[in-house]
């Protein structure tokens, strides 16, 4: 499904010249073809709806960090070019969960899989890597889940 709305907004971006758009959705495409060539080569199947909404917060992540530095380094036309990137690509990614809701979100599946120490943190993260791809900045929630389970 997302593979299709790329292709549609694509289009969108040339009819309506959006150069910066067009550039990031091709980026999207390219960095989706290398990770379809890879599955390939391991035998898997191509990238699924959750493997490239990883893979888009990846992206937002890596330009987060390309924009800081380059603010802090007096850059702000290249900050700028990242930010921008980051809104497109962000607008292809689903609602993303904030603080709180994360919070409840975790509380709720320590609960249902019994989590009863820092031991089980694993299969937290994975239930809620099932549940919540693409709407959960994991990096943060694995430091929620430890601090909650520590706290038990």
């Amino acid at each position: 499904m997302l593979r299709e709305r790329f292709m549609q907004e694509l289009k969108d971006a040339m009819k309506a010249g959006e150069k910066r758009k067009l550039a990031t959705i091709r980026l999207i495409q390219s960095a989706l073809k290398d990770k379809d060539i890879e599955a390939r080569g391991l035998g898997k199947e191509p990238a699924s709806d959750e493997d490239i909404l990883a893979l888009l917060q990846k992206m937002v992540k890596q330009r987060q960090e390309s924009a800081a530095i380059y603010a802090a380094n007096a850059r702000e036309e290249l900050a700028a070019q990242e930010n921008e990137e980051i809104a497109i690509i962000a607008g292809f990614l689903p609602k993303q969960l904030d603080d709180a809701e994360m919070r409840e979100a975790i509380r709720a599946e320590i609960a249902e899989t019994g989590a009863a120490s820092v031991k089980d943190m694993g299969k937290v993260i994975g239930a809620l890597r099932g549940k919540y791809a693409g709407r959960m900045d994991f990096a943060k929630a694995s430091g929620v889940v430890k601090e909650l389970l520590a706290a038990g």
